[in-house]
């Protein structure tokens, strides 16, 4: 059969330099590694005359040879160059280690040496006032430790793992494809390299058990809904040595009867009635930090805001506080004793026609409109 021009095989042009031929490599090599296309006798091909040319022309002396004669060297053909390591050695392996962090990642040796334990997540419920003022409290995260009866190590006290049949140790077994060597994570020890024949009762060979782990979590003012506070190494426990993973602590705060908040604004609607919005009037409105007098000027309108400059939410990062913003709104009574209408009578007969500033504007609106 004869071969394909090996600049054709990875789709360069002739004068392709060498980090156009190993990026044109390294695409074809993720595309058609036979890891990732078991069974596929087309892609294994494929596969092999990918590096077959890259092996070729990334080296300068051959590629030479190759330009000034094409796949015939003398009668010897570049198909079996005897110096060529297609196995995956130290040498390939420095050569293209970020082709097989695509393809393999570094599961075949993470258990191995060392993984890092799993992050957890704990729901906090806080109120009003905790979320403001911050606080401290306890909570009990179930999670993963060492399991006491066996230390970790997963056998039954007295027993020990044993080296694994399969691989020998070594995490990962090796088979021939072609003229290539594959190695893959052994599927009987999971890249662990040991196996545990005598597995402990309390864990059943895992080496850790289920507990609910006690810790104190300070929570700073200021937070909200959604806040994620994070617990450093308070997760799952490494595995093989590993770090710990992280605690995230997300919170959700109680709504309160009286306060709303945006942010680090506090919001708060107060009812006043209506003499103490036509004469004016010293009220107390509540705040945070206790009743405080507010001054409602005469002629106040429902709806009016007034502002108490530092009275809201102090910030995360403790710079500053919010403001609290008071709405006043103005109540009519819904029964009147006798007298109460008689003087409300006295008082429409004795202004008249008169009206405040708002209703004559928008009265003088309604005519024009209709008008």
């Amino acid at each position: 059969m004869n071969k394909r021009d090996y600049y054709e095989v990875l789709g360069v042009p002739r004068n392709a330099g060498e980090q156009e031929i190993k990026k044109a490599y390294r695409r074809l090599a993720i595309q058609y590694h036979p890891d990732r296309n078991p069974d596929n006798k087309d892609a294994e091909e494929r596969f092999k005359e990918a590096s077959e040319a890259y092996e070729v022309l990334s080296n300068p002396e051959k590629r030479g040879l190759y330009d000034q004669f094409g796949h015939s060297l003398g009668g010897r053909g570049f198909g079996g160059f005897s110096d060529i390591d297609f196995g995956f050695g130290r040498g390939f392996d420095d050569l293209f280690g970020d082709i097989f962090n695509d393809l393999f990642g570094r599961r075949s040796t993470r258990r191995r040496y060392g993984e890092p334990g799993a992050d957890l997540r704990y729901n906090l419920e806080l109120s009003f006032k905790e979320a403001v003022f911050g606080t401290d409290t306890d909570i009990e995260v179930p999670r993963k430790q060492e399991c006491d009866q066996c230390r970790g190590s997963g056998a039954r006290p007295g027993s020990s793992s044993e080296a694994c049949p399969t691989c020998g140790g070594r995490g990962q077994v090796s088979y021939q494809q072609g003229f290539f060597s594959i190695s893959r994570t052994c599927s009987h020890c999971r890249g662990e390299g040991r196996i545990i024949k005598d597995p402990c009762l309390d864990c059943r060979g895992e080496g850790q058990v289920m507990a609910k782990h006690r810790l104190s979590v300070k929570v700073p003012p200021g937070v909200d809904n959604g806040t994620r506070l994070r617990l450093q190494g308070e997760g799952e426990p490494g595995i093989n040595g590993g770090p710990p993973g992280d605690l995230y602590v997300v919170i959700s705060v109680h709504e309160h009867p009286i306060f709303k908040r945006e942010g680090t604004e506090l919001l708060c609607e107060v009812p006043i009635n209506f003499v103490q919005a036509a004469l004016g009037a010293d009220i107390e409105v509540p705040t945070l930090n206790g009743l405080k007098k507010l001054k409602i000027p005469p002629g106040t309108q429902s709806g009016e805001e007034f502002v108490l400059k530092g009275e809201g939410i102090p910030s995360l990062n403790g710079y500053r506080r919010g403001d609290q913003h008071i709405m006043v709104t103005v109540e009519t009574p819904t029964k009147l004793n006798a007298k109460q209408r008689e003087l409300l009578e006295e008082f429409a007969r004795i202004s008249g026609d008169k009206v405040n500033p708002r209703a004559k504007s928008f009265l003088e609106k309604v005519k024009e409109f209709f008008g």
